[in-house]
């Protein structure tokens, strides 16, 4: 009896110890994956926890390093707010709000996972802005893109080109398109004014795919003029900003892009 007894009990431990480690087990594999994630993707963890690398809230779902001086602050707030305006004048509303991490700094921005670009969207959810890129032009930008994947329906999609050269109509971005002039003081043809904005334009094809515009913009930065050419005047064709939300709305219906613009 006691025999069997000290074997039933030896099992019921063996299993209890089995439970604890199967416990800790499910519990440490989150903290490895959000390891892993933090090691290789640490732009995807820090919009995740941006207090986790040294960002500190400073207004509504914008996030900027620890320490800086009002002024700073103040400058980082004013982008975004304009930002967030040149979107919302395009599009009519706002559909995405992104996650806005800014650094003053190049180290805070190679520790959140930034390169040598000036700013970037993550994810479609958030948008980084290096310290040279705590500006409206490259702030807008990036949130173009968030905007329109926001409005697009999974599956839909847009060739890279438009993508780029939309954010950078969006944007203003001078150094792809040439000011918009008032209206009524313009020739209907002159190469920048509203009607064309174009700095530079071309009918040879532009890059479809994230992975040849990542190489074509490296190699020439006249790619985001061409794109934004193309975009410009596509839009100023069809009668302004509205072609692009029914370029969303027909793309989320099933129909293609380039059934619905030629290009």
């Amino acid at each position: 009896m006691t025999s069997r007894w000290r074997r039933a009990g030896s099992r019921g431990g063996a299993f209890r110890r089995g439970r604890v480690w199967l416990l800790a087990a499910l519990v440490a594999l989150p903290i490895a994956a959000a390891a892993v994630v933090a090691v290789a993707y640490p732009a995807v963890a820090a919009a995740t926890c941006p207090g986790c690398y040294g960002l500190e809230r400073l207004a509504g779902d914008v996030y900027a390093e620890q320490g800086l001086p009002p002024y700073r602050k103040r400058q980082v707030v004013s982008a975004v707010e304009e930002a967030e305006r040149r979107v919302r004048d395009f599009y009519g509303d706002r559909r995405a709000s992104p996650r806005i991490l800014a650094c003053l700094s190049d180290r805070c921005y190679r520790r959140i996972g930034g390169g040598g670009e000036r700013g970037v969207a993550v994810l479609n959810r958030a948008v980084m802005l290096s310290p040279s890129g705590v500006d409206p032009v490259i702030a807008s930008h990036e949130m173009s893109h968030v905007e329109l994947h926001a409005r697009l329906d999974a599956g839909a999609e847009v060739p890279q080109w438009f993508d780029e050269g939309l954010a950078v109509l969006v944007s203003g971005d001078p150094r792809y398109l040439a000011p918009e002039t008032a209206p009524g003081t313009e020739p209907d043809t002159a190469p920048g004014t509203a009607a064309d904005r174009c700095l530079m334009s071309t009918d040879a094809p532009l890059p479809t795919t994230l992975d040849a515009w990542l190489r074509a913009a490296g190699a020439d930065g006249n790619t985001y003029a061409r794109a934004a050419c193309r975009v410009s005047r596509w839009v100023a064709a069809n009668g302004g900003p509205h072609v692009v939300l029914d370029l969303v709305r027909r793309l989320d219906a099933g129909e293609t892009f380039g059934a619905i613009t030629g290009m």
